[in-house]
This record gives structure tokens, C-alpha cells and sequence, in this order.
């Protein structure tokens, strides 16, 4: 049984399997010649509010010929303090896959070990797979092969989508510096268990010379939100301006996650010079998550 739970899990192969898929499902897109999730149901539990997440994966398991039911973890037994393997063995029961998107990361572990269905992280406090797996995507998209690659991701380095980072790098050979105060740096067990090449850096700018990807996340992620004066405090030196992005190569990407509180970790300018790739990388989640939810039915894309 297969489940996306963290990019850790992930072997260099696996990664590369999906992001052909990904590829094949843009191109193919509307001319689909395989339905690999007809006649199921996959049950999307979400904790935290999401736009792009909830409607990628929505349109993306249409797309496959499946159904989708969403269900708000406050409206289900969850939210009332049912123990989520009792709700997981009921569900596995019910319907043919789950993504989740909730605050612990032990939950989504939790729930794939009793459902005994295909489980997807769709984004914990710990790990954010499905961004990463899309962003690497896009990279290849704009810049070919990611060995070689230096990746700078400017904020908050220990947020789940800087985690998920450290583990893309230690499993495809590219060099990730991560541009951070002290207080918002990953933890070194994290990062001598993950290993590849992760540089930890207080100076952003020292971080993006010669950098061939500028990346951002908020700085005051869902559930951080009493200590927002702080974190913005703390973090404004890092925010991604046309400054910045002049220490990086001519022809660097300028990413984000999305959503972007322009003025805190991007400016209004920077991100609208490099809306293009910021909202290709948007749509590519929609592709990204179908080829993982192709990936664990075990149904590879027509060539």
C-alpha cells in the first residue's frame, strides 16, 4: 500500500516517477486516454482552510474519472473527539483514498496505518509534499535537470515547506540554502538526518549569489498567528525585493507558495515581474497531484 506522507519517504526514483507523470499529464490534458481512478471515491479531510490545495485535488480526481467528497473536520465525528484511527477505519471501509490536510503530522500517519487506503499529506505543520513535488516540476520546466541547481529559500526555514525542501535536496542532488534569523532555522537533528547539501545562512543576500531559484512562504503560517508581530518583526530583513533578487543569477526563478501577503515576504514589484512562474507553479499542482494520485493506484499516464 502506497501513501504520500512526506517527501522523506521518497526515494529519488519515486520523485522522478511522478514528475514524468506530471509532465504528461500537463501536455495531455482534456485528451486523457486512461481514467486510473474510475468508479472511486476519495475522501479529502481538511483541518485548515485551502484554496489551491482543495481545488487541485477536487479537479484532478475528476479528471482521473473518480468522485471527490470533502469533508471539513469540524463537521465530522473528528471535530467532536473521535480518535482518528476509529474515523480511519471507518472510511477505509467506505471510500478508496484520503488526503488530508490538518495540523500534526502524526495524524495523517495515524490515519494511513489503520485505513488501509492510499493516505496523502495535503499539508501538516510538518511537511508540505504536494507543494514540493509541483515546485520541482515547475523548476524542470523553466531550468531542465535539478543536479547542479542552487535553490535559496528566504524566511522561515523551518516552516513545513522549508522542511519538505531539505528533503527534496537530500534525494535529487541539488544545493538548498536556506536564509533565516537563528530562531527560524531548522533544527540540526532535522538536518543531519535529512543530509544532501543544506546550507543555513543568516544573510540573504549571501544566500541567493549566484542562486538559480529565490523561494518564499509566508511568515505567519495557519495556527501562528499570535505571534505575528514578532515573526514579522524578526523576519523583515528577509523579505524577496528587486534587491535581493540582483544578488541571484540574470536569469533566476523568483517563487512562492502562494497565498502572498505582498509587502511582508515579497514586495508588490517582485512579485508581479515574476507572476508568470508564480501562478504556472500554482496550476502545476493541479498536475503534480495527479500523477501522485496515478502514482499510488499504481497507474502510470499514457505516453
Amino acid at each position: 500500500m502506497k501513501h504520500l506522507l512526506s517527501i522523506e519517504q521518497l526515494t529519488a526514483s519515486d520523485i522522478g516517477e511522478i514528475l514524468q507523470a506530471a509532465r504528461q499529464y500537463k501536455q495531455s490534458r482534456g485528451r486523457e486516454s486512461s481514467l486510473p481512478l474510475q468508479g472511486q471515491t476519495w475522501v479529502l479531510i481538511f483541518s485548515k482552510s485551502s484554496t489551491r490545495t482543495r481545488v487541485s485535488f477536487q479537479v484532478g480526481i475528476r479528471e482521473l474519472g473518480g468522485y471527490s467528497l470533502f469533508l471539513n473536520a469540524s463537521e465530522i465525528q473528528l471535530g467532536r473527539g473521535e480518535q482518528v484511527k476509529d474515523t480511519a477505519r471507518v472510511l477505509g471501509r467506505m471510500v478508496h483514498g484520503a488526503i488530508i490536510r490538518t495540523f500534526a503530522q502524526l495524524e495523517v500517519v495515524e490515519f494511513a496505518r489503520h485505513s488501509a487506503i492510499p493516505t496523502i499529506n495535503a499539508l501538516t505543520d510538518e511537511e508540505h509534499p504536494c507543494q514540493i513535488l509541483s515546485d520541482l516540476f515547475t523548476i524542470q520546466e523553466q531550468l531542465g535537470s535539478l543536479p547542479g541547481k542552487v535553490i535559496t529559500f528566504v524566511g522561515d526555514a523551518a516552516c513545513n515547506v522549508a522542511v519538505s525542501w531539505i528533503f527534496a535536496a537530500a534525494r535529487l542532488g541539488f544545493e538548498l540554502r536556506l536564509a533565516a534569523p537563528p530562531e527560524f532555522q531548522p533544527p540540526p537533528e532535522l538536518l543531519a538526518r535529512a543530509g544532501g547539501r543544506v546550507t543555513c545562512l543568516e544573510d540573504p543576500r549571501e544566500a541567493a549569489a549566484g542562486a538559480h531559484v529565490i523561494y518564499t512562504d509566508v511568515w505567519v503560517s495557519m495556527g501562528k498567528e499570535a505571534e505575528s508581530a514578532d515573526r514579522l518583526k524578526v523576519l523583515r530583513p528577509y523579505q524577496i525585493n528587486q534587491s535581493l533578487v540582483r544578488c541571484a543569477r540574470p536569469e533566476a526563478m523568483v517563487m512562492h507558495c502562494l497565498p502572498a501577503y505582498k509587502g511582508q515576504e515579497i514586495d508588490e514589484e517582485t512579485f508581479e515581474k515574476n507572476a508568470r512562474i508564480i501562478f504556472d507553479q500554482a496550476e502545476n499542482r493541479l498536475h503534480a497531484q495527479k500523477a501522485i494520485l496515478a502514482w499510488l493506484v499504481g497507474a502510470a499516464p499514457a505516453s
